[in-house]
């Protein structure tokens, strides 16, 4: 097994007596990008800065690249950062806000020339090296940001929330350029955000937190199919899956909950689904359409259907699904492989 670029070994923070993290441990990859993930509170941008140097944990240790790094500062870590805020300074063009950081550490201007320019291709902003930040749109104000993490050149890169001032649709956008340019340049990037759309798209390694502990991490798809408890089943997904009473499914009496997933869902004729719903309410995305349903011990109840469907809400239908598309969870949540209580 490869030997981790970044590890996490038990790592607790406190303060006054309240929580930050607690119990964190992480076995990062080199060139791997990960997604701390989770509700705000959670812990993940107190992970960061840990990471980063910023805070120092009260338990626990920290590695990067097979350096003890744990008491070190954030200019010991090899490592670079890119901030909500962009951080950029307002008097400063781009070029200068680009080539601060080598300035400050005396780097010679011939490289400090060559830096800038690849940096600049990298992110699209040739041209726009003469303007300032406030002539830039947030979109661009963010490539500068990314421009600096590049000509830093460290080999780790920190992002705290980098797209959460973007629109829609400019998210969409920059999140595709910070996926490419982690490929190209083959950097680790540790990445937080509460959106689990840039999670799951983006991350090799999504690391999902609740009141500052993780409750899972691997890749998306496994957090996806195999919820290691509800809280995941609920977060991740859109919609979330559904939690049911086993004894709302004939058969599955015995089963504390049991989830399932929207795609799962089918309408079934009168008189041969296994549940009898009523609509709710219909969402149209434009290639599909989510009907929210009500059942007596159900919750989030959502079925997906090709194209546009307009069903009045009030309306009873029945659905049906697939025993393997089923599942089930403990009486304290935790994911389970069988209602008769076999561990996953």
């Amino acid at each position: 097994m490869p030997e981790a670029f970044v590890e996490v070994q038990n790592v607790a923070k406190r303060w006054n007596g309240q929580l930050g993290v607690e119990h964190v441990s992480l076995s990062i990859l080199r060139g791997s990008f990960v997604a701390l993930l989770g509700p705000s509170g959670c812990g993940k941008s107190t992970t960061l800065r840990l990471l980063s140097g910023l805070e120092l944990p009260d338990e626990g240790r920290i590695r990067i690249d097979g350096r003890d790094v744990t008491t070190a500062a954030p200019s010991e870590r090899n490592l670079s950062m890119v901030f909500q805020s962009y951080a950029l300074f307002p008097h400063l063009s781009v070029a200068e806000n680009v080539v601060f950081g080598l300035k400050v550490r005396r780097v010679r201007a011939a490289e400090r020339r060559e830096k800038l320019h690849r940096a600049l291709e990298i992110t699209g902003l040739v041209g726009f090296e003469a303007r300032k930040p406030g002539e830039l749109s947030g979109g661009q104000r963010q490539r500068v940001a990314l421009a600096r993490a590049i000509v830093a050149n460290q080999p780790l890169c920190l992002m705290d929330e980098p797209l959460s001032n973007l629109d829609a649709k400019l998210r969409a956008s920059v999140r595709k350029d910070i996926k490419k340019l982690q490929v190209d340049l083959g950097i680790t990037v540790i990445y937080v955000t509460h959106d689990q759309t840039e999670a799951m798209s983006m991350a090799d390694m999504v690391v999902l937190m609740k009141d500052g502990r993780i409750q899972q991490s691997g890749a998306p798809s496994d957090l996806y199919y195999r919820s290691a408890n509800t809280f995941v089943a609920e977060f991740v997904g859109a919609p979330p899956m559904a939690l049911i009473e086993g004894a709302a499914i004939p058969g599955y009496e015995s089963a504390s909950t049991i989830g399932l997933r929207a795609e799962s869902l089918r309408l079934a004729e009168p008189g041969k689904g296994r549940l009898k719903c009523r609509v709710s309410e219909c969402e149209f995305l434009g290639s599909e359409t989510f009907v929210g349903l009500t059942h007596p011990g159900a919750n989030g109840l959502t079925i997906s259907m090709p194209g546009l469907r307009n069903i009045p809400a009030g309306e009873d239908l029945e659905i049906d699904f697939a025993d393997e598309d089923l599942h089930f969870f403990d009486a304290e949540g935790n994911r389970l492989r069988h209602p008769n209580g076999v561990t996953a």
